[in-house]
Formats: structure tokens, C-alpha cells, sequence
């Protein structure tokens, strides 16, 4: 490749390579830099048309370069543009779709909690002038720029403050700002999120080697500054997507900030002055400039060079690699061709605008700068320099000074008087206004170029009645993915708008959301991530289980014992020898994980009351009752016990994982609905080891282990509780069945959990069984799981529990919509039982059912689904239970499970299919 460093450019050589070749480049260096350096024109190509792609901007703005980074860890949908060149990177392009790592990351990702008094986002010229003058007043100031090197437009532009270089000023401004005990500086940091209360968030990215990669500042200011600056704004016409098109800004910013030509020969087509600048500074680096498309009538004079007044560009001649080999220009003297492999586009400039409007800010739209601009701000912020659509040096400084001074002495603190920075004042010619230029076909005039999204997909959207915006851009996805609206965002609304015959101002923009830029999830996550995002909780008698060869199921952040194999069996065979040792014999379950709510205080009762759908108030102290709560919509919630253990404390147990759930929904209702009420919810799950003893020798067990405890039916009913001691350790004992049989939860402190499950299993009558065995056992007595056979829509009653709500209650939660005409329909969907035909036939989980054994033609209307199946031991067969429309009245009647081929028979069943009359419970 042909380097296109300009002469003299110099540094410390980097190797790298890209798509599979090998190229050197500078430290400083992006790697679209260094790319363009090597003279790779062409570095992706697009993901739906295959069309290539080169470079077209400078910096976050880029659409087209998206790179994989390889090496030294793959990290996908990076733009070109803003990866720092190292040595030995190694990349490939991508049209549009990235690939995750198939190996873990390796590097640490931090966050950090920060306040300060004013906030200053972007470090070029405004945001510089702005933050020392802040600073100046002792306040806390944070300043943060999303590029490597303070400055801005300065290295890009070449222009002189205060008689020096750009960099030069920039550089002691940042040393001013290190001066100032309270003042700090954030490179590579992007803030990307701007919510209410003055609180944004911005994620650094960290030099290479660093110990982390990304770090996510989390800041609360008492003052914002915005001074994001502006993005060069990209005109649509026929070929605008080709290699060697490029933004007269970025081709500038390549030529002053890195020392590298992207073209040889350029064509500059423009609506005003700014792009003559860019001219000027390629033509001095020894580019080419064959002519300037300018759309006003009346253009400036460039030295040297042809301007041509009114002409605008209508085509690009492509050379063999599909980059641009020439540029077509019409206008008043006629058309013609010029060679070239560079155009440089300039529809004048958008202002970053985003952080602004995701802060609440109205915008409105600028008739003279065609653009726009902050209006009416909602928070305490300030917006400065090219962000308000003040274009010049001069005006960006004078306007960051006096946007600094605001916010800190709006913060409470006094700024003592400075001059502001001095650079030259420039006067441009009004700018022309050009969205696209006309033509017959717009097929390859692009409005958004990473997303491929033409004027003519826009005219689509509008040709099916689409005249929103917002609506537009769900319908071509224009303005998603990197650019989030960066330059296609002003662009398709401009051509919304002309093809709709409204104002553009009058149309408005897409919704500016967080993120501005891409965020990785990694940053995102932090140190929050594997078990420090989602903890894996063991009950006490972990160890054990696992030493016993418990294979574990995970239900909600537990670890729970799923079955015990022994030595060749499978889980089917496991789970049945379990079953009918609790059938049969005696079993032992860790239940620990249930959840547990103390409900202490003088209005306990009553607040009971009020969540579940039976009375809890009337239980007397050592008694126990099943209790259901419910949503508003008076569907199920969760389910569990309640246990009083005094006049004004009660312990609630909950499903495994809806524990925090319940609590939280407890929580809720006391503090924004009945702060009226004295009552005290506290977790205490893990206070508990929980052993739940099961099977029809379950009370000799007990008997044996707790000596002073008497366990026969009449001393220690069903649904009471007792205190005493088992195995020498203090329990509290519970007469509770989830199984059917005769069976006991017996609770001591979490540090005694092991001792009394040794206990319990050296009895050596007990085998302990795991969850699977546990559903097996309550499904077969038509006992529901809250989350398995409910669904959001299932009333008590379609559980057939109706029982379980109270008559006598003048309200509870969801007592309302209890009586509302749909919760009493006929066809409501019931839980009843299943019985397949082929009575080894294992229904699987979510099956649908239908009334005919030969399926229509669709739609087929399913009367509803499987919620459990399993192989019974007790039943000799396989069952399963199901929500069916109607179900309670179709018992007995034939349903169909289409399972592939011909739908297979079941006959439904009342859902109890096990004991129908309790007999077993007491033994």
C-alpha cells in the first residue's frame, strides 16, 4: 500500500493488522488513521447490500468502519475511529454484526460514585474555557472529554489561542485545571446518559495495560455545562456511500490531527464557508483540490481552485475497488465530470444535542443555521459553544467563559474575573440549506449509512401513511444502532419532511436516548458480574448434599438438591425409589430455602389480613394456616404458611423464589399504602435450617429424635406448631404436609442445621429426597407451584381454592376483581389432572391441547397447556397436571396433545389424583 503520511510525520512505529494483512502505523494513531495512512480505502463492507465501505468520519460520528478487535481480546462493533492503534492489534471489518467471545474476559471492569459542583462534558474549546473558569472559584469541577487528549477542534482545525497553538493552549489549561485541588479531569470518557437530578453517567475507557478496561463514572452534579460541540451534517445524493466520500471536517481533522492524507485529488461540495477551511488546509498538506460544488449562488473564492456557484453533486464514478474514481456536478454551467478519489462533504453542522434533550430540554429549530438547538432547558444546565450552534473559536470561548461562570455561581460560589481567551473573529457568508439533492432514482442516495436506509426507504415509510418521525424511523431504522441520530437523525427528518410537504421545525427529531455512544455490557455489569451479580446461596447442609452426591438445581440464587443417584441409576430411576420412600417409609427434604418473613408489631393482624385471602387474624398462637395472596387483579401472587407465634408477631413462609418478591410487595403496602400501620417485616430465611420429614414412619422418627415431644394425632394436630428440642438441639416443630403423607418441618438456627440433619439421616431409616421428587409428591396431590402452574392470569379459584378465600373479610388485595364478570367465566382456564392414554407417555412441559384428534387447518384454538408432568411411583403411570378452559367441566371428557405427528389422547381428571380424601396426612 501507498503510505499517505504527509512529510515529516513522525513517532514510534506500532505493527498491527487488519482483515489478515499486516500494516504499521504511529502511536497516536485510530486505527482508521493508521488504515488510511496504509491507503486502505475500502474497510467493510456493508452487511445487507455487500456495497463497500471506507471511512467517512473522524470520531463517535463514524458509521461505516465497525471493526472486531481479535487481539488481545475479542471485543466486537468498535468504530475505527475511536480505537486507539497499539502494538499488535489485530482486527477485522465488519458489515454490521459483531461476534461475542468464546473464552472469559479476562480484564476487571470498575464504577465509581462522584459529586461535584458543576459538571463539564467536552474539552474543546468551550468546555476548556468553561471548566478553568469554574475552577477558578474553588468549586468541585469535573471535566470529562470522550477523547484521549484534551483541545476538542483544535488539533483538527490548526487555529491559535491566546497567540499559540491550539494543543499549546489546551495543554495549560489543563494544567491550570491540575493546579486546582478540586478540579478533575476525565479523558476517554464518554458520558452517555444525562437523567433527572442532575445525574449522568459516563464510562471511561482505559489506556491499554491499564488494570481495568472501562470504568463507569456515576456523577451527581450540582451544575451541568454541556459543550458536546457539533457534528459536520452528511447531504444525500446518488453514491454517497461510496470509499473516498468522507466529511470535509474528518478529512481535515486525518490531514492537522494525524499527519495523514485520505485522498490525493478531492472534489469539496458544500453549503457554506467551513468546508473552504477544510479546502485550504488539505491543499497546504498536498491534496488536490480540482473543484468546490458550492449550492449558494454566491460562493467564496478559493485560491487556486475552481469554484463552481450553484452546482451540486449528482453522481460518483467508481474505481475498480468500488472507491471513488470521480465526481459528477451539475448546475448552471451544465454538467460535468471530474476526476478524483476524494469528495468531501459539507452540509454544514448539527449541534450535539443529545445529553440536552435526554435531560428534559425542549429543542427548537434554527432557521439561519439550519439546525437544532438547545431551547428551553428542564434541569440546572447550561449548554455552551458549538452545542448552542456558536460555530466560531472566538464565539465558543467567550461563550464556554460565560456558561462556566453561570454554573458556578449558581453552584454558591464566586468566580473572580478573567479574561477570555483571545482567537481571530471570523465572519462567514449565510450558509445555503440542502437535505438531498433531486433525482429520478433515489436508490443509492443514503440517509443513514450503517443501516443502509436510502431516501427512498424513507419514501416508502411515507407512502404507507408513516408521517411521524419517530414512527419513520421504526419502520427503515434510520438513526439506530451506533449513530443513535448523530447524522442521520437531522437528515431524515429534513427528508421527512420534504417529501411530506412540512416544515422541518414544525416535524421535529427522533427521541435522543441513552446511550449517545455504545456501551459494553461488561462496563455496564462492573464487578457486578458471575456471583457478585447473581450470589449462589447454599443452605447449611450444602456440604453434606454435595458429599452425599446430590446432583443441584438452581431455583431462584439457590442451590437446591434436584436427586440423590445412586450407582446406576438415572434421574427417572432415582426420583422414583425417593418417591416411594416417602410413600412407603420416611423421607427428608432440606427446605431451608423457603422463604421466611418475621410480621411483628401491634398491627400484624390486621395487615395479614389485608395481603392474604383468608383471615389470619383469628388463628390462635401456635397454630398454623395456608394462605394465599393475590395482585390487585386478583390473580395468585405467591402462596405459603402463616404461623402465629404471638398476639402481635407472626412468621410468614413464601415460595423459594418469590421470597424477596413478597417482601418487597409487604414493604410496598406499608410504606406508601397503610403508613397508618405499626408493623416490622424482617427477613429471617436464612436464619433457618428447615428439614421437612415426610412419609408414614415419620412420627416414629420424630419420636425417636425429640423424646419430650409428644407427636401423637391428638396432642400435636395438624397445623400447629411446638417448641422443643430434637436431637438435643432447640427446634421449633411444625406439623405441615406438601407431600400429602404424615410430615413435619422441623426449624432450628442455621449453625445446628447440619447436627440435625445427621441426626434425621442416622436414624438409618430415612432417605432424603431432592426437588424433583418433592414436585412429583405434591403434584399428585393437585398441590399448585406458584410460577409453574399459575401464570399471571390464574385466580384462586381456577386452582379450585376457592375455599382459600374469605367470604367473611370486608376487603384484601384483589378482593375486588374477585367479583368482576371475566373471573367467574365458565371457560376460564381450571388446573385439573391428566391422564395419557399410553400410560408410559411423559407429556412434555408446556404441551398445548386441543378438543379433535386431527388438527384443522390454523388458526387451531388450543383449550390450554401442560403446567406439570411426571412419572408417578404411587399411580404406576406418568400424569401431569394442566390449566384447561372450562376444565373443571370437562372432566372425564378426551382432550388431545399434538406431539408432532397425531395428536395423542389424555382424559382429563380432577387434579387430585393421589389420596383424593386425605386419608395418609395424620398418618
Amino acid at each position: 500500500m501507498t503510505s499517505r503520511r504527509r512529510e515529516g510525520v513522525a513517532g514510534e512505529t506500532l505493527r498491527f493488522r487488519y482483515d489478515g494483512r499486516d500494516y504499521e502505523g504511529l502511536r497516536g494513531d485510530t486505527l482508521a488513521a493508521a488504515l488510511l495512512a496504509n491507503g486502505v480505502r475500502a474497510v467493510v463492507r456493508s452487511e445487507g447490500l455487500g456495497r463497500p465501505r471506507g471511512i467517512y468520519a473522524a470520531w463517535t460520528e463514524e458509521p461505516n468502519a465497525l471493526v472486531q478487535i481479535e487481539e488481545p481480546f475479542p471485543e466486537p462493533m468498535l468504530q475505527a475511529t475511536t480505537v486507539e492503534l497499539y502494538d499488535g492489534l489485530v482486527a477485522t471489518g465488519l458489515g454490521g454484526r459483531g461476534r461475542l467471545a468464546d473464552r472469559p474476559d479476562p480484564a476487571r471492569y470498575d464504577a465509581v460514585h462522584a459529586h461535584c459542583d458543576v459538571l463539564v462534558v467536552g474539552a474543546g474549546p468551550a468546555g476548556l474555557a468553561a471548566a478553568t473558569a469554574a475552577a477558578a472559584s474553588g468549586a468541585r469541577v469535573i471535566l470529562a472529554d470522550d477523547r484521549p487528549a484534551a483541545g476538542g477542534c483544535l488539533p483538527d482545525t490548526g487555529e491559535t489561542v491566546d497567540g499559540v497553538s491550539g494543543t499549546t493552549w489546551a495543554a495549560g489549561m489543563l494544567a491550570e485545571l491540575a493546579g486546582r485541588p478540586e478540579a478533575r479531569v476525565l479523558p476517554r470518557t464518554t458520558v452517555f446518559g444525562y437523567y433527572d437530578d442532575n445525574y449522568l453517567v459516563a464510562v471511561e475507557r482505559r489506556e491499554e495495560g491499564a488494570a481495568s478496561r472501562e470504568r463507569i463514572w456515576r456523577i451527581r452534579a450540582r451544575r451541568v455545562v454541556l459543550a458536546t460541540g457539533a457534528h459536520e451534517r452528511p447531504i444525500a445524493f446518488a453514491g454517497n456511500d461510496r470509499p473516498g466520500v468522507m466529511l470535509a471536517g474528518a478529512a481535515r481533522a486525518y490531514a492537522n490531527r494525524y499527519g495523514v492524507l485520505a485522498g490525493r485529488r478531492a472534489v469539496v461540495f458544500t453549503t457554506g464557508d467551513g468546508a473552504y477551511d477544510a479546502a485550504r488546509d488539505l491543499a497546504a498538506a498536498g491534496v488536490e483540490i480540482a473543484a468546490v460544488a458550492d449550492v449558494r449562488r454566491e460562493a467564496p473564492a478559493l485560491a487556486g481552485t475552481d469554484v463552481l456557484s450553484g452546482h451540486v453533486v449528482t453522481g460518483v464514478g467508481a474505481a475498480q475497488d468500488g472507491s471513488v474514481a470521480s465526481v459528477t456536478v451539475s448546475g448552471p454551467s451544465g454538467e460535468r465530470e471530474i476526476e478524483a478519489d476524494l469528495l468531501l462533504v459539507s452540509g454544514g453542522w448539527n449541534p450535539v444535542v443529545h445529553l440536552f434533550s435526554q435531560s428534559g430540554g425542549a429543542l427548537r429549530f434554527d432557521e439561519e443555521l439550519h439546525a437544532f438547538v438547545p431551547g428551553e432547558a428542564a434541569q440546572a444546565v447550561e449548554v455552551a459553544g458549538a452545542a448552542r450552534g456558536v460555530y466560531t473559536l472566538a464565539g465558543c470561548l467567550e461563550d464556554g467563559v460565560a456558561a462556566g461562570t453561570r454554573a458556578a455561581e449558581a453552584a454558591g460560589f464566586r468566580v473572580p474575573p478573567r479574561p477570555v481567551p483571545a482567537a481571530e473573529r471570523v465572519t462567514a457568508l449565510p450558509s445555503g440549506r440542502l437535505w438531498l439533492v433531486p433525482a429520478d432514482d433515489y436508490a443509492t442516495h443514503f440517509v443513514d449509512l450503517q443501516r443502509e436506509v436510502t431516501v427512498a426507504d424513507v419514501m416508502r415509510a411515507t407512502e404507507a401513511g408513516l408521517r411521524s418521525v419517530e414512527h419513520v424511523k421504526r419502520y427503515t431504522t434510520a438513526g439506530t444502532a451506533h449513530d443513535q441520530g448523530k447524522l442521520s437523525g437531522v437528515l431524515t427528518s429534513a427528508v421527512v419532511a420534504h417529501v411530506t410537504g412540512v416544515e422541518i421545525g414544525d416535524l421535529g427529531t427522533t427521541t435522543f436516548r441513552a446511550p449517545y455512544a455504545p456501551v459494553s455490557f461488561a462496563a455496564l455489569a462492573g464487578r457486578d458480574r458471575g456471583m457478585l451479580h447473581d450470589p449462589v446461596r447454599v443452605t447449611s447442609l450444602h456440604g453434606w448434599h454435595a458429599a452425599h452426591g446430590a446432583l443441584f438445581e438452581n431455583v431462584g440464587q439457590w442451590k437446591r438438591p434436584w436427586y440423590y443417584p445412586r450407582p446406576g441409576e438415572d434421574m427417572e430411576t432415582a426420583v422414583l425409589r425417593e418417591c416411594r420412600a416417602v410413600r412407603e417409609g420416611a423421607g427428608a427434604m432440606d427446605a431451608s430455602t423457603l422463604g421466611k418473613i418475621d410480621v411483628q408489631g401491634p398491627g400484624a393482624a390486621e395487615f395479614l389480613d389485608r395481603l392474604y385471602t383468608n383471615m389470619m387474624s383469628t388463628l390462635k398462637v401456635g397454630a398454623i394456616r395456608y394462605g394465599v395472596m393475590c395482585r390487585a387483579d386478583g390473580m395468585v401472587f405467591d402462596d405459603g404458611t402463616v404461623m402465629r407465634l404471638a398476639e402481635d408477631r407472626f412468621l410468614a413462609t413464601t415460595t423459594t423464589g418469590n421470597a424477596a418478591a413478597v417482601l418487597d410487595w409487604m414493604e410496598e403496602w406499608l410504606q406508601t399504602e397503610w403508613p397508618s400501620l405499626r408493623v416490622y417485616c424482617t427477613s429471617v430465611t436464612e436464619h433457618w435450617a428447615t428439614v421437612a420429614l415426610a412419609g408414614p414412619r415419620s412420627r416414629a422418627v420424630l419420636a425417636g429424635l425429640a423424646p419430650g415431644l409428644a407427636v401423637d394425632a391428638a396432642s400435636f394436630p395438624f397445623m400447629t406448631w411446638r417448641d422443643a428440642e430434637v436431637a438435643g438441639i432447640p427446634a421449633r416443630v411444625c406439623r405441615i404436609s406438601f407431600s400429602g403423607e404424615l410430615a413435619y418441618e422441623i426449624n432450628v438456627n442455621a449453625w445446628d442445621g447440619l447436627a440435625l440433619w445427621e441426626a434425621v439421616m442416622g436414624t438409618g431409616v430415612v432417605t432424603p429426597y431432592g426437588t424433583e421428587t418433592m414436585h412429583v409428591l405434591r403434584a399428585e396431590k393437585g398441590y399448585p407451584i406458584i410460577g409453574q402452574d399459575t401464570d399471571g392470569t390464574v385466580t384462586p379459584a381456577d386452582l379450585g381454592m376457592d375455599w382459600v378465600v374469605s367470604k367473611k373479610k370486608a376487603d384484601f388485595v384483589g378482593k375486588r376483581s374477585h367479583t368482576r364478570a371475566d373471573t367467574s367465566r365458565p371457560d376460564r382456564k381450571h388446573l385439573v389432572g391428566l391422564l395419557p392414554e399410553d400410560p408410559g407417555l411423559l407429556l412434555p412441559e408446556g404441551a398445548h391441547l386441543v378438543a379433535t384428534s386431527r388438527l384443522p387447518e390454523p388458526p387451531v384454538r388450543a383449550l390450554g397447556h401442560v403446567t406439570s408432568s411426571y412419572r408417578s411411583a404411587a399411580l404406576g403411570r406418568t400424569f401431569a397436571l394442566a390449566l384447561v378452559s372450562g376444565g373443571r367441566e370437562r372432566i372425564g371428557e378426551r382432550l388431545y396433545v399434538p406431539l408432532g405427528g397425531d395428536p395423542v389422547p389424555v382424559t382429563v381428571t380432577h387434579h387430585v389424583l393421589y389420596d383424593p380424601e386425605g386419608a395418609r396426612r395424620d398418618g
